[in-house]
C-alpha cells in the first residue's frame, strides 16, 4: 500500500515537472522570438488604440519595465502549453477511471482548452476595444490618460480568467447532465436565477462600467442556453442508446411469461407420457 502511494507521488511529480518544462521551453522560445517586449506590445494594443496620439503607458516601478514583460511571457507560454498540461493531468488520473469515464475525459480536456482560449480571444478582440473606448470617452479633457503597465497587466489577467471560465459554462452543464447530477428540466427551472447570478458576477468581476458588465453577463446567459441545448441533445442520444440496449437484452433473454408457458407445456407432455 505504501509503495503504491509513493509510486503515485513519483508519477505526479514527474508529470508536474513535464508540464513545468513545457511551459519554460515555450517561454524560452518566446523570449528569442518574437520577444517579450513585442508580446507585451501586442497585449497592450487594444489600450494603445484608444489613447490619444502620442500618449504612452507608464511604469512607476524601478524594475517594472522588466518584470511586466516577463510575466506576460510566462502567461503566453502557459496558454500555449495548456493542452499539454491538461493532457498530463488526464494521463495521471486515467488509470483510475472506468472505460466510459475515459471516453468522457478526453473530450473534456479538448473542449475545456478550446472554450477557455475562445473566452480569452473574445475578451481581447471584442471586450477590450469596447471597454477602453468607453472609458476614454468619459475622461475629462484636462486629463491625459497614461495607464500604468503593471495595473494594466493585473486588469488584463483578471478579465482573461473571468471570460475564460465563463466560456466553460456549456461544458459544465453537459458534464452535470451526463453524470446524472442534474437534469435538463432542472437547468431550465433555474434559468431565472442564473440570469440574475450572471449580472451579479459581472458586476463583481468587471470594472464598474455598464459596457464591460453587459459584455460579460450577456454571453454568460447565452452560453447557458447553449449548454442546455447541448445537454438536451446528449440526454436524448444516450437515453436512446440505453433504451436500445434494454430492448436488445429483453429480446435476447426469454420473458417470465414464456418460461412459465414452456414449463406448463412440458408438465402436460410428461403427464401424457405417463
Amino acid at each position: 500500500m505504501q509503495e503504491t502511494f509513493i509510486s503515485h507521488l513519483v508519477e505526479l511529480r514527474d508529470r508536474l515537472l513535464r508540464s513545468i518544462y513545457a511551459v519554460f521551453a515555450l517561454f524560452a522560445l518566446l523570449w528569442f522570438w518574437p520577444g517579450l517586449a513585442e508580446i507585451y506590445d501586442l497585449l497592450a494594443l487594444p489600450m494603445m488604440r484608444t489613447l490619444p496620439e502620442g500618449t504612452h503607458m507608464i511604469a512607476t516601478g524601478v524594475i517594472t519595465p522588466f518584470l511586466v514583460p516577463l510575466k506576460v511571457g510566462l502567461m503566453a507560454a502557459f496558454l500555449l502549453a495548456l493542452p499539454y498540461v491538461l493532457y498530463q493531468a488526464w494521463a495521471f488520473i486515467a488509470p483510475g477511471l472506468y472505460i466510459h469515464e475515459k471516453r468522457l475525459a478526453l473530450p473534456l480536456v479538448f473542449g475545456s482548452t478550446v472554450l477557455f482560449l475562445a473566452g480569452v480571444a473574445y475578451c481581447y478582440f471584442v471586450v477590450f476595444n469596447w471597454v477602453f473606448r468607453f472609458i476614454i470617452q468619459f475622461a475629462p479633457k484636462s486629463i491625459t490618460p497614461a495607464p500604468d503597465i503593471e495595473a494594466y497587466l493585473s486588469f488584463v489577467l483578471t478579465m482573461f480568467v473571468a471570460f475564460g471560465l465563463t466560456f466553460e459554462i456549456p461544458l459544465i452543464e453537459v458534464v452535470l447532465v451526463r453524470t446524472g447530477m442534474v437534469t435538463v428540466a432542472k437547468l431550465k427551472d433555474i434559468r431565472s436565477y442564473v440570469i440574475v447570478g450572471a449580472f451579479v458576477v459581472a458586476a463583481v468581476v468587471t470594472p464598474p462600467d455598464v459596457v464591460s458588465q453587459l459584455l460579460l453577463a450577456i454571453p454568460m446567459c447565452l452560453l447557458y442556453e447553449v449548454g442546455i441545448l447541448l445537454a438536451q441533445l446528449i440526454e436524448r442520444f444516450f437515453g436512446k442508446r440505453v433504451t436500445e440496449r434494454e430492448d436488445i437484452s429483453a429480446k435476447a433473454a426469454p420473458g417470465a411469461a414464456d418460461m412459465e408457458g414452456r414449463a406448463e407445456q412440458g408438465e402436460a407432455e410428461r403427464k401424457q407420457l405417463k
